[in-house]
């Protein structure tokens, strides 16, 4: 266990580093305000010449101590490390990153790449960065609205700001790199997706035989009738990896070349040899 939670605080930490980055090198420079607490704080940068990190701080500290008082410990030793090291990591980070890029398209696509792939790692660990995850929490406690009702809430409003303080058109370069950092924290929790497959065949036995041996991937065997021809069929249902579509599909041939065999993305896939469920909530 120990060890475990080691890894998870190095995970945290990794992760808020290439969050920093993200913020550094490509989102503040460019006046992209994201959404969330490092949106809000970098309008209040522009605005007032306060430090990005340092405001996070100032914000995330009384969000953190309301949860405690609203919510209980439900955000907790995890939370108060994430958004703390990503604020020091921001401002020990800013004197040194230069922006390589004025243009804010790329800021907005490069910007959420980083921010989406460290914030998929914090999560991953069972962390959070504090911020809008608490914010979204107390909403969803007084207003009866979803905690990802919150969380739409709070980043629209903030893009708001942006367009107010900004313009019209950063605010919209906000909402690409939103959008690309949701996406890319999902590939980083979920992966690039596994692959479900049914395969249809009259040796069934014999082609789960050499799933499980030369695939070492678990399969499950089930009776299907075929609508029309009334006959019944055994059927086949695996899950492998993307990268092992190719040995499946090559492994059915050589036992049954006349199989029916179906390859769909599996979204998530939880259990022995894939994701392990997890405990957090």
């Amino acid at each position: 266990m120990k060890g475990r939670e080691f890894l998870n605080y190095g995970l945290i930490t990794l992760g808020s580093l290439i969050t920093a980055v993200g913020l550094d090198m490509f989102l503040v420079p460019n006046r992209i305000a994201a959404g969330g607490v490092s949106g809000l704080a970098t309008i209040i940068f522009y605005l007032f010449n306060l430090s990005v990190g340092a405001t996070m701080l100032a914000i995330n500290i009384p969000l953190f101590l309301a949860s405690l008082k609203v919510l209980g410990p439900k955000f907790g030793i995890k939370t108060l490390y994430g958004f703390f090291i990503l604020s020091v990591f921001v401002d020990l980070l800013e004197p040194v990153i230069k922006s390589p890029t004025t243009d804010p398209l790329l800021a907005a696509v490069f910007g959420g790449i980083f921010t989406g792939a460290g914030l998929g790692l914090v999560f991953r660990a069972g962390g959070t960065t504090g911020g809008t995850d608490i914010a979204a929490q107390l909403i969803r406690k007084f207003f009866k609205v979803s905690s990802g009702q919150g969380l739409m809430l709070i980043d629209g409003l903030v893009i708001i700001l942006a367009g107010i303080f900004f313009s019209a058109e950063l605010a919209l370069y906000a909402l690409i790199a939103v959008f690309i950092t949701s996406k890319v924290i999902d590939v980083v929790q979920e992966g690039l997706g596994a692959k479900a497959a049914l395969i249809i065949s009259d040796h069934t036995d014999q082609i789960a035989r050499e799933i499980l041996t030369q695939m070492e991937r678990g399969a499950t065997l089930m009776k299907g009738i075929g609508a029309y021809t009334g006959k019944e069929k055994g059927l086949i249902l695996t899950v492998v990896g993307r990268w092992e579509v190719a040995k499946l599909k090559s492994l059915v041939r050589e036992v049954d070349p006349y199989a029916f065999v179906i390859v769909a993305e599996a979204h998530e896939v939880l259990g022995e040899g894939f994701k392990e469920f997890s405990t957090e909530i």
